[in-house]
């Protein structure tokens, strides 16, 4: 089971973090500090997989930003790889070759799709075709939301 993913850009600052199992706040920084530390003083040609206290860290580096996924001593590090590139995938499919500002600005629909896309640590649907329609799904709805609310401030309903 994922313990938690954790996004971050080259120059450490953290852009999405989602925590699968209950770890107080200032646990969850030090851990943040101490992984993403960890991570940008790897060099590119080494292996994206560690050992880190007692779990295993998977990551993988696309564009600007770090990808990275912490799972227990018995899980298979490269289906953690397969989930990294599937949520990339997904966020490149919704964004149009995704980047670190479609994740600054858009942080809510990369929750989203983590969400649709993982439950609980675990896999809960592996078709990106139906992740992609429950976000397509996700936006008419807060479209209805917004005209809805726009007619309501001008008095039309």
């Amino acid at each position: 089971m994922m313990q938690f993913m954790l996004l971050f850009s080259r120059q450490g600052k953290l852009r999405l973090q989602k925590w699968y199992s209950a770890q107080p706040d200032k646990t969850k920084k030090k851990i943040t500090r101490d992984l993403v530390a960890t991570i940008l003083t790897r060099k590119p040609k080494m292996c994206s997989f560690l050992e880190w206290r007692e779990l295993k860290i998977v990551y993988k580096r696309y564009a600007s930003l770090y990808f990275c996924c912490a799972i227990e001593q018995s899980d298979n590090e490269l289906l953690t790889l397969e989930i990294i590139h599937r949520y990339v995938e997904l966020l490149d499919k919704y964004f149009g070759s995704v980047c670190e500002l479609d994740i600054i600005f858009n942080f809510e629909k990369a929750y989203f799709m983590l969400d649709e896309l993982m439950l609980g640590g675990e896999v809960q649907e592996t078709s990106k075709k139906n992740v992609l329609k429950a976000i397509a799904a996700q936006d008419l709805l807060q479209e209805d939301e917004a005209v809805e609310g726009a007619l309501r401030e001008i008095g039309l309903i």
